[in-house]
């Protein structure tokens, strides 16, 4: 059984940084890529703070579909392009919007969200899998350090994939 760490730590880049370790822990040797996604999903959810929602939208080729995730029932469909995962999507870089209400034609699958990052997620090779997707209920919530560390934490992640597409 994985537990989830519970220390404290001096700093958001040091938690992002033990997070990351734990991640190539939990998914070394196990090539599924959902149940891979659903640990991920867990895994942050639970060990950061002040998430109502945190998870991936995988594409399947035309656009982004809900995939394994934490937090209240969303949105199932995004199209490439469409708000902030749709935007990610399509410009492959990272979206990080301190305030949702105005992000222009952002999608409100959760009306309690008020910010969130979205990370995408593109394998070796340059194709799309999808991106990653965190909310929150506090405007301003995600700062540059999260960027970093949601980035290392997608790296990881993207690594795995890539190791068990081999």
């Amino acid at each position: 059984m994985f537990e989830v760490a519970t220390a404290t730590y001096a700093s958001k880049r040091e938690h992002y940084a033990d997070l990351c370790e734990q991640m190539r822990g939990m998914l070394a040797g196990e090539p599924d890529l959902i149940a891979n996604a659903a640990n991920f999903s867990a895994l942050v959810f639970h060990s950061l703070p002040d998430f109502n929602w945190a998870g991936f939208y995988l594409y399947d080729g035309n656009e982004l579909v809900v995939g394994p995730f934490q937090g209240k029932p969303a949105c199932i469909r995004i199209a490439i392009g469409r708000g902030v995962c749709g935007t990610a999507a399509q410009t492959r870089e990272t979206q990080l919007v301190r305030d949702v209400h105005a992000f222009a034609g952002h999608i409100a699958c959760d009306a309690a969200s008020n910010s969130e990052i979205v990370v995408p997620l593109v394998r070796k090779d340059g194709s799309l899998l999808g991106v990653w997707d965190v909310d929150s209920p506090l405007v301003a919530r995600f700062d540059d350090e999260d960027r970093a560390g949601m980035e290392a934490l997608c790296a990881v992640f993207m690594e795995a994939v890539d190791s068990a597409a081999r």
